[in-house]
């Protein structure tokens, strides 16, 4: 092979090695054209938009917001775990959450249904009612007499009470008081004489004994006493 057909050969593999070379430059230029338009384009369009805070912008205050960044990086990283963490609680609970928010659903809705709801409004009213009634000085000494009365209400839950207050309400529908008579002395021994009202008087002579501790503040001191002749 002669010296020409070698450089010639050397040519062509030069020429092939260059090939994409070329269409590469070629590529990027094409694509330099089509994006100066763009650019400028889009250049006036930051311009434009830029004016709109071109009056409460100062290029201190991004390098002042630049340095802080930089001095709040571990902050910043500590917000980005406590987010990373809500983030997986919020996994966490949502199956629970689209289960138990029905359910709470459906019991509010039967407490509606049963009433619950507006008693609770009401009892609220009524709240509001008494403090626009009443002072805090007086609500104190409701609240004083409130303790006094529950502890009444304790007492009367005694069976013995009970019984005795049941057997109390019973005596009204017992007594006819169209036959009630004058009655002197001696109608009251006469009356006397029968069993029901020699118990009615023993029934009395109690009740006056138990009385007996009014005086003495309720201490049972008046039941030792002598009994009445």
């Amino acid at each position: 092979m002669t010296n020409e057909e070698l450089i010639l050969e050397r040519l062509d593999r030069i020429e092939a090695q260059l090939a994409p070379i070329t269409q590469t430059a070629s590529g990027i230029k094409e694509l330099r054209e089509d994006l100066i338009p763009l650019s400028g384009q889009a250049f006036r369009l930051v311009i434009r938009e830029l004016e709109d805070v071109e009056s409460s912008f100062q290029l201190e205050d991004l390098m002042a917001l630049l340095k802080r960044s930089l001095r709040s990086v571990k902050h910043i990283i500590f917000a980005l775990e406590q987010m990373e963490n809500i983030v997986d609680f919020v996994t966490t609970i949502e199956p629970l959450l689209k289960s138990s928010v029905p359910q709470v659903i459906n019991y509010l809705d039967d407490l509606e249904q049963r009433g619950v709801l507006r008693i609770i409004t009401s009892m609220l009213d009524v709240r509001a009612k008494i403090a626009a009634a009443y002072s805090p000085e007086d609500i104190d000494q409701i609240g004083d007499g409130a303790v006094v009365a529950l502890g009444l209400a304790k007492k009367l839950s005694d069976p013995n009470a009970s019984d005795f207050l049941e057997k109390i309400a019973e005596l009204p529908s017992k007594i006819d008081l169209s036959n009630a008579k004058p009655v002197g002395p001696f109608g009251m021994l006469g009356a006397l004489s029968s069993k029901e009202a020699r118990e009615g008087l023993g029934v009395l002579m109690q009740l006056t004994k138990a009385m007996g501790e009014l005086k003495n503040g309720g201490n049972g001191a008046s039941l030792e006493s002598e009994p009445i002749a």
